[in-house]
């Protein structure tokens, strides 16, 4: 089993800047992606952002240029540094592991992100 731990999130300004991270703990294998998805309200869940434990990276086109992913493997960490935040940017983001040999998938219990004036 494994459990994701995050932290980050909060109320920013439009313009500003939030870092959310996640660890992960357990049965980790060191083949995984792990990565961040958000839910607005009333809308369905999407892809913000993944890395995989090779480095690949894949970001949403509506972050592309503001946010950025990054991890550390010796921890099991992945971190999104989300800069130039719109109030579209607003949602519940849920830090999400995938076990790349076995397919199964693990995720945080999520943190609020509010981007308001």
């Amino acid at each position: 089993q494994v459990q994701l731990e995050e932290s980050g999130g909060g109320l920013v300004q439009p313009g500003g800047s939030l870092r959310l991270s996640c660890t992960a703990s357990g049965s980790v294998s060191r083949f995984n992606i792990m990565g961040w998805f958000r839910q607005a309200p009333g809308k369905q869940l999407e892809l913000v952002a993944r890395i995989s434990n090779a480095g690949d990276t894949e970001y949403a086109s509506p972050v592309k240029g503001r946010f950025n992913i990054s991890r550390e493997n010796a921890v099991n960490s992945v971190s999104l540094q989300m800069n130039s935040l719109k109030p579209e940017d607003t949602g519940v983001y849920y830090c999400h592991l995938m076990l790349r040999l076995t397919q199964r998938d693990f995720w945080g219990q999520g943190t609020q992100v509010t981007v308001s004036s």
